[in-house]
């Protein structure tokens, strides 16, 4: 009974450490008020206030957009393809999520190669903007 006590806490302690990159936002998202929605205007206006954090910060969205383009380009390939050749509702839809999630981290992979992102601390960056949009709105307030 105490093996598999250790081998519980071992496999815990394994994952914790992994995903212990998540506690950078533990602020944000445990919060007693949640932190107003911001906008695509308020972005630009960090990315143009922080010369360090700003470009890193717009070089990861339009990463994005790469997934997003990504995802539904596979999406709806491998579901007509599928519906093409199989006629399976059940099948096409699980095709279009499949090719979709194929899709966008295929996307991803090809921005992360072609702007580079793996040079960068994109994580940094978007827990500066939510540092900075915490001020800010607490401004307003």
């Amino acid at each position: 009974m105490g093996d598999s006590r250790s081998l519980l806490d071992g496999f815990k302690g394994f994952w914790e450490e992994r995903l212990s990159f998540l506690e950078n936002y533990t602020r944000f998202t445990k919060r007693d008020t949640p932190l107003p929605s911001w906008s695509s205007s308020d972005v630009d206006e960090f990315i143009a206030s922080d010369p360090v954090n700003g470009p890193t910060l717009k070089t990861a969205r339009e990463a994005a957009a790469f997934g997003a383009t990504g995802a539904a380009l596979g999406a709806v390939s491998t579901a007509a393809f599928s519906w093409k050749y199989s006629r399976s509702p059940h099948g096409t839809a699980l095709s279009f999520l499949g090719g979709g999630l194929f899709g966008w981290t295929f996307g991803q992979e090809v921005a992360n190669h072609t702007m580079q992102l793996y040079k960068l601390d994109t994580m940094a960056a978007q827990v500066k903007f939510m540092e900075w949009w915490e001020r800010k709105s607490q401004g307003r307030s």
